[in-house]
């Protein structure tokens, strides 16, 4: 139906977007405690920019993409994450000519073709940084530390740090090969998309939602059993910066993310209340991805945080913010003459910083109050015929039931000051 929006999508209304923007505020601050940048990508991009830098065979890529054609006929994808367009912006910009590290944060609506479900809807927002051109594990440390804070500065408890190193393509196909040997005797009681990830990409057995449950994915072989020496020294300095800072973190040897591209460090905070879909925030480092994609070989480290599920964890512990009043100042004007003379009135106000609304409807004094009630504002300025003759109004302080008449030449001067101050 035209009056229904797509299944998996969802109005975000007015009563709602306060809590979106009081997120999006602690975003924006803690980014620039951390020296992070804004960075803004297209909503859709060139299909293979995904199929190369998520890699095909995920989930992603072969089952949850909106792809389309345009008109000609080149094949363009709704963006399912946000880290391959940074990396394609970072290298078509050159933001890598001053040398050093580039760190980025963005805010956006993120498209994947899944059954929708509480958290994570077809059309989703993610918060997500990534700090490209940093190769030590501080700078992993540092995105993890990002992350927990964004958390916990909502006030949020209850979280649960896990962290795990997934190897270099030096050490991973050791571990591949030992997995693969594992699973060899439960090829037959895997599901149909891990008897294929068996032969392309064994790791991500460990990552299946479906299996995950099998007894025999406990006793699979450890991946930090496997590290290279300079895996091993940069996992167990990521968990010393971590330790110094005061968080506390559990290593989890199965967790290994969704995608293709990480390398060493990876991480998942999680907010067990939430159930299955417990996953508030993950990340990791990603070394081969700008070579892939066409640049020079540059480290990097990022995360991102569904956002609807972050919002979802702020409401069961009650720390949504409450709705801000509507205005500040509401204009009560009773007739034409009165209407007319409000209006510059309310401009004034407007211009002065105050949040200002009248009735356009000229409607009764009792329904206007209704209305400014309603609104939440402080002060009602009322305006009739005998205040208009005198050249006056009536100004009610609404939180303290009192009133008073002035001047309409002190009055906007007056609730502006009382309003800012």
């Amino acid at each position: 139906m035209l009056t229904n929006a797509p299944r998996g999508t969802k109005d975000i209304l007015p009563d709602a977007v306060g809590a979106w923007t009081y997120v999006e505020q602690t975003i924006r601050d803690l980014c620039s405690r951390y020296g992070y940048h804004e960075i803004r990508t297209p909503v859709f991009e060139h299909t293979e920019l995904f199929q190369r830098g998520i890699g095909d065979g995920t989930d992603v890529v072969d089952k949850e993409m909106y792809t389309f054609f345009d008109r000609s006929d080149r094949s363009l994808t709704l963006r399912p994450e946000n880290t391959a367009s940074a990396v394609r912006a970072y290298i078509q910009n050159k933001l890598y000519a001053d040398g050093g590290l580039q760190k980025l944060f963005y805010i956006g609506s993120m498209f994947r073709y899944d059954r929708p479900q509480a958290g994570r809807m077809r059309e989703f927002h993610q918060f997500g940084v990534e700090a490209i051109g940093g190769e030590g594990p501080g700078v992993d440390a540092e995105a993890i530390l990002l992350a927990y804070d964004f958390l916990t500065t909502l006030g949020l408890k209850g979280l649960t740090l896990k962290l795990n190193s997934v190897g270099c393509p030096r050490c991973r196909p050791l571990y591949r090969e030992r997995l693969q040997a594992y699973f060899k005797e439960y090829l037959p009681v895997l599901c149909d998309d891990c008897q294929e990830r068996y032969t392309r990409s064994p790791l991500r057995i460990l990552d299946c939602k479906t299996d995950a449950a099998q007894p025999f994915m406990a006793d699979a072989p450890a991946i930090t059993d496997c590290l290279c020496a300079d895996c091993a020294a940069h996992f167990e300095e990521v968990q010393s910066h971590l330790t110094r800072a005061g968080v506390a973190y559990e290593l989890d040897p199965r967790l290994v993310r969704g995608l293709d591209y990480y390398t060493r460090t990876a991480f998942e905070i999680a907010y067990p209340p939430l159930g299955a879909q417990s996953a508030v925030a993950g990340g990791g480092r990603y070394d081969g991805l700008v070579e892939e994609l066409g640049g020079n070989p540059t480290p990097a480290v990022g995360f991102a945080a569904g956002l609807e599920r972050v919002l979802l964890a702020l409401e069961q512990q009650d720390l949504l913010p409450a709705q801000a009043p509507a205005a500040d100042v509401f204009l009560i004007a009773l007739g034409d003459a009165a209407s007319h003379a409000a209006f510059p009135l309310l401009h004034e106000l407007r211009c002065g910083g105050v949040r200002a609304l009248m009735d356009y409807g000229g409607r009764s004094m009792k329904a206007q109050m209704k209305q400014a009630n309603k609104s939440g504002a402080r002060y009602a300025v009322i305006l009739g015929e005998d205040e208009l003759a005198k050249h006056e109004a009536v100004v009610r302080d609404m939180a303290e039931s009192m009133q008073e008449t002035c001047s309409l030449d002190d009055m906007v001067k007056r609730l502006i000051s009382e309003v800012k101050g």
